[in-house]
């Protein structure tokens, strides 16, 4: 590797793990602020254990697969992403870095619970969106309208679930302390409550930790992809049984395209042409490692760009349920060959998100414990605020969507606080919509200038 590519690489990555970092101290108001406002821990042992089970849960993404990661990374163009090579890509990767860094780090300091999640999809769309139009090739605005409708649901989802959860609470417990407000003093509130309120803090560290890791470890994979091709082009894991089972699944799907229901589908007509290069390929080895690296990147792009191809292919309403079902599992087995993830990148996505995560705490949990609602907040609203977040993201993890933890727990505690009639604070609650309908739009914006005042001239239609 050159000595400049090296250099570029390490700053690249050093600015990716500062975001995870900055995503970390951003977003850990998110689990502690209701164990520290209802005096459950103290604030150091609740960073540090919020910290440790951050980094356990970025961890997991090794046995439960890296769907989010992937669906970050399939914002970006799959022509920009074949292509990301040389100043293009860098450019790419540093106008998506530099602007999420810095609008996470703008909202932090002034104590606004912004997404993490919002300013890094708008950061890759305002890229992507950049690089279409420069090109003049059509931008895949269903992908970005797909990964939106998440974001925006959550937060409503995150209101309504937390209401009924302490609407529930209340008709079912007869603890009456329970929906009080703490005592004055350090006094920590009973055994049972602790116990309550630390296991929905822990479950809440680790799905953002599962979900919002998943992010920086796709902006490394694009990194080492654009800036280290002959080693992150394809997956050295994907053996001779796996490529054997890809040929299976090919060349019943290449039987299902050809199939009189797709006929005159444009889609369907790459798609197969695609396939039958992947497969000419594949038949002829056992380990995609022991590819010439020419062919390695031949096959990264024709897999990427049939999948794409199928997956549009898929959707004609002339096609059966068993021919979407086969095309649906070719295109997520071809996509095994390339979409992978190094052990070392999640082991370090993890340290910079659990580091992070121990500190910068205080500014946003003032805003989380104190400045949403008009009262203080209570245990039973620290524990239904909680416990929504954490089912809301475990499910997102599982559908394989990107959201917002920060805007999950705070339209949670605003659901708690309108169930229970304590009030909302106007100016926070309409700084935080503030935030969150500015996210999208500014980092779509500066980071598509950006591309463009340096990559621009690297572009050709």
């Amino acid at each position: 590797m050159e000595v400049a590519t090296l250099v570029i690489l390490v700053v690249c990555l050093a600015i990716a793990l500062g975001f995870e970092f900055v995503n970390g101290f951003h977003d850990t108001a998110n689990a502690v602020a209701t164990v520290i406002y209802t005096r459950s821990m103290k604030p150091t042992h609740a960073v540090i254990w919020s910290g440790f089970v951050n980094f356990m849960g970025v961890l997991f993404v090794l046995g439960a697969g890296a769907g989010v990661a992937f669906k970050i990374v399939g914002l970006l163009p799959t022509d920009l992403q074949v292509n990301a090579h040389g100043p293009l890509g860098i450019w790419a990767i540093l106008s998506i870095l530099i602007v999420a860094v810095l609008w996470n780090l703008a909202t932090w300091y002034v104590g606004l619970p912004a997404s993490s999640s919002h300013t890094l999809v708008g950061s890759i769309a305002g890229v992507g969106l950049t690089w279409a139009y420069l090109a003049g090739k059509e931008y895949n605005t269903e992908k970005l309208f797909d990964t939106l409708k998440g974001l925006a649901l959550a937060p409503l989802l995150g209101f309504g679930l937390a209401a009924t959860i302490f609407i529930v609470l209340k008709v079912l417990s007869k603890r009456p302390e329970f929906f009080k407000e703490p005592p004055k003093g350090d006094t920590p509130p009973p055994w049972w409550i602790r116990l309550m309120l630390i296991g929905t803090c822990t479950g809440v560290s680790w799905f953002h930790g599962s979900n919002d890791g998943q992010k920086g470890i796709g902006l490394v994979m694009l990194i080492l992809i654009a800036l280290v091709p002959g080693q992150y082009t394809v997956n050295p894991a994907f053996d001779a049984a796996k490529i054997e089972k890809t040929l299976v699944l090919i060349q019943s799907s290449r039987d299902v395209l050809a199939k009189p229901a797709f006929e005159g589908n444009k889609k369907a007509e790459e798609a197969a042409e695609r396939l039958e290069k992947v497969d000419r390929i594949l038949e002829e080895t056992k380990s995609l490692s022991a590819l010439p690296h020419a062919e390695q990147e031949t096959l990264r792009v024709e897999i990427l760009k049939a999948a794409s191809a199928i997956k549009k292919a898929a959707k004609d309403d002339d096609a059966s349920a068993d021919d979407k079902k086969i095309l649906a599992d070719t295109e997520k087995g071809i996509k095994g060959a390339v979409e992978f993830v190094a052990l070392w990148v999640i082991v370090a996505v993890a340290l910079a998100l659990g580091i992070g995560t121990m500190v910068g705490w205080k500014r946003i949990v003032v805003t989380v414990g104190e400045k949403i609602g008009k009262a203080h907040l209570t245990y039973a609203q620290g524990a239904a605020a909680e416990l929504t977040a954490m089912i809301t993201i475990a499910t997102a993890d599982y559908m394989a969507t990107p959201v917002s933890t920060t805007h999950i727990l705070s339209s949670g505690i605003a659901g708690t606080m309108a169930a229970n009639r304590s009030g909302l604070q106007g100016k926070t609650v309409r700084n935080i919509l503030i935030a969150w309908v500015l996210t999208l739009p500014v980092t779509i914006l500066l980071s598509g200038l950006l591309f463009w005042a340096t990559a621009g001239k690297y572009i050709v239609k």
